[in-house]
């Protein structure tokens, strides 16, 4: 075990995906030498050279469409787009092109192996183009997984899994914890399955749903509920798509309560796909509606970044609500 921010576990697990295997290439916007803006893949062209670590051009769209084409001829393709607001240029490659290789061709050829690695999310004052969250666009994309780990462990873990994955994945990685979140990681290889939620905290009371850096600020929300006798069970959902729909089934028929809570804007969150199914399922059992604490229905705001998030407090106040409804 060695202790690693999110930026070392990341660039670890990229390390030793291209020791074990040589078609893993990593590619981006100075990703080469300089190691990427947050300097994720540092030495990793002066390890494995400039064939297998490399800059691209500034064309997000032309980084997707190299991704497929190598992904196509068996390559292993990681490829980083700077910031998650700059997918967008690419999003046609993606959803056009990436999700829908292997069906288009009857399974006769595909791009798995594929992983788009991104940085989203706010928390740096980063302004309305360096602070969004736009997992839920690409999670209305048969063909793609898309993944977004909390803390380091769980970063190397699930990378590894991706870039070892048979469908080609998107790897959400939340920026304000780069070097905020520290923790013991294996020095070894290991994956974390795909697809899978994780119950972090049981109770009785509420279910508590998130991913990324949310789990922080539900954490928080928690300790507070908890402090007015509230016992909340907390679940990673870590995988959008697919999401682990059984794992949150069996907790909220023991609970009869749900919230929520995500960074991207209220309006077509992934938040709502959840709520949809879950009463569904468990709409018997449910004794209280279903809450939603998300982002705010607005461009990301630089001077009231912390306003617009949906934070411990803004949580806090739902879980007590559903609780006492």
């Amino acid at each position: 075990m060695a202790k690693m921010n999110m930026l070392q576990a990341i660039n670890n697990a990229l390390d030793l995906a291209m020791a074990k295997d040589s078609t893993v290439v990593c590619f981006g916007e100075d990703v080469g030498h300089f190691g990427g803006v947050f300097r994720a893949t540092s030495k990793l062209q002066e390890k494995y050279g400039k064939d297998r670590c490399f800059n691209t051009p500034l064309t997000e769209q032309g980084i997707a469409g190299f991704a497929n084409g190598m992904a196509a001829q068996g390559m292993k393709p990681v490829a980083e787009i700077q910031f998650a607001d700059y997918i967008f240029p690419a999003f046609d490659q993606i959803v056009n092109e990436t999700a829908k290789f292997r069906y288009r061709s009857g399974n006769e050829f595909n791009v798995g192996g594929l992983v788009f690695r991104t940085p989203y999310g706010g928390g740096i004052a980063g302004g309305h183009y360096h602070s969004q969250s736009p997992e839920a666009y690409f999670a209305h994309t048969p063909g793609l997984k898309v993944i977004v780990p909390r803390d380091p462990y769980q970063a190397k873990g699930l990378l590894l899994a991706s870039i070892a994955s048979e469908d080609p994945v998107i790897f959400f990685e939340p920026k304000k914890l780069y070097r905020a979140s520290t923790g013991e990681v294996p020095e070894d290889y290991y994956e974390i399955p795909l697809g899978v939620a994780e119950v972090m905290q049981e109770g009785k009371d509420v279910t508590v749903l998130a991913w990324g850096a949310q789990i922080e600020i539900c954490q928080k929300a928690i300790e507070m509920a908890a402090a007015k006798g509230i016992s909340c069970e907390l679940i990673d959902l870590r995988s959008i798509l697919p999401w682990d729909v059984d794992t949150v089934v069996k907790s909220v028929l023991k609970t009869g309560r749900l919230v929520i809570n995500h960074e991207a804007p209220l309006t077509g969150g992934f938040a709502g796909e959840i709520a949809a199914t879950i009463q569904q399922r468990c709409f018997l059992h449910l004794e209280s509606p279903i809450a939603r604490v998300c982002g705010l229905d607005t461009p990301y705001p630089l001077a009231l970044e912390r306003e617009y998030v949906a934070d411990h407090l803004k949580t806090f106040e739902a879980i007590v609500a559903s609780v006492q409804f």
